[in-house]
């Protein structure tokens, strides 16, 4: 029997009747990142001098009642709204003044709001670790401002053995991902910036809890081929009170290069083709009284989609920097 047959009238009974109540569609990707948090970050245009390392320590709350199926914007009335939420660690380490290393390792649950019958239970757990470099081979004055460009490469995958086609339940794809990102940064001498990025995103395979599934054609294996992806922003930043608050508006898109759209009456799965048009902004302020210490706040709002919920999130957290190696007065340096 061949990999790819047209056996959609096969698929069976008790599958179209979860795909009822199942349809809404919750997405995560390693971006959160560049969209959801705004502090020291792989894809903003800051750098950590070396030896430093600055923490993250953030909670994010998500929730949405409508999806996109396909290109068509509706509601699910049996699951009624979805809650997400997400408790981010995340560390990045100054290695050299131009080259910083990021970890993260985001916790997440998910819910329903609206009794479902109990039928269906939330996801909670830990997602995917992350891994990243960023380095900035460029910057330098030019006319009223200062120019800057960086590259940042990045990957993550799954920590546990978590259910990716659970969905609108998900905390993850469930797959390993690498991404590359080129991003530049012009700031005027008055501390108004404008910055803007472009990333792909490689993308591998999850395992699903069954051995058939339909993705513009019958497939007979548990593995799901989950689509690559071209993230691009562009952000409009201004520091303020002496450099101790930034606030940012934000554009983001993600378009993935492949997959299908979600059927009437089934569930979505971790084929689909995902676009998502997101707004946001974001507020951090540093404290002069105590140093290193910072928070930040952000919400983000999604304004068009396809195969995907139509999303806001607010989130809020705090920050630290520190020195690694504590540096030698002069009196010390004397004795």
């Amino acid at each position: 029997m061949k990999l790819k047959q047209r056996m959609h009238a096969l698929t069976p009974i008790w599958y179209k009747k979860l795909g009822k109540v199942t349809l809404l569609f919750g997405i995560v990707a390693f971006i959160y990142p560049s969209n959801s948090i705004q502090a020291q970050t792989p894809s903003d245009g800051l750098m950590m001098p070396s030896k430093n390392i600055c923490v993250l320590f953030s909670y994010d709350m998500g929730t949405f009642d409508r999806y996109w199926e396909g290109s068509y914007l509706r509601s699910n009335e049996t699951i009624a709204t979805v809650d997400r939420n997400m408790v981010l660690p995340m560390a990045a380490i100054g290695i050299l003044d131009n080259l910083n290393f990021y970890v993260s390792l985001p916790y997440i649950s998910t819910e329903s709001s609206e009794p479902n019958g109990g039928r269906f239970t939330g996801a909670r757990g830990f997602q995917d670790i992350g891994f990243a470099l960023k380095y900035r081979p460029i910057r330098t004055e030019l006319g009223p401002g200062r120019i800057s460009f960086l590259a940042t490469a990045g990957f993550s995958t799954p920590l546990t053995n978590y259910l990716s086609d659970y969905r609108p339940y998900s905390i993850g794809s469930g797959a390993p991902e690498f991404s590359i990102r080129a991003i530049g940064q012009y700031e005027l001498n008055n501390q108004l910036y404008f910055r803007a990025s472009a990333a792909h995103l490689w993308r591998g395979y999850t395992e699903a809890e069954r051995d058939y599934y339909y993705n513009n054609g019958s497939y007979y294996t548990a593995w799901m081929d989950v689509p690559n992806a071209w993230t691009f922003e562009t952000i409009l930043g201004k520091w303020l009170f002496n450099t101790t608050l930034k606030l940012e508006l934000s554009y983001s898109n993600l378009t993935s290069t492949s997959g299908d759209d979600i059927r009437a009456y089934n569930a979505a799965q971790p084929t689909n083709k995902v676009e998502v048009d997101r707004l946001g902004f974001s507020a951090q302020y540093y404290f002069k009284s105590i140093k290193g210490l910072g928070v930040v706040a952000y919400h983000n709002r999604v304004i068009n989609g396809r195969n995907t919920p139509k999303m806001s999130n607010t989130g809020f957290g705090l920050t630290y920097q520190f020195n690694v190696i504590k540096k030698q007065t002069d009196e010390e340096n004397a004795q």
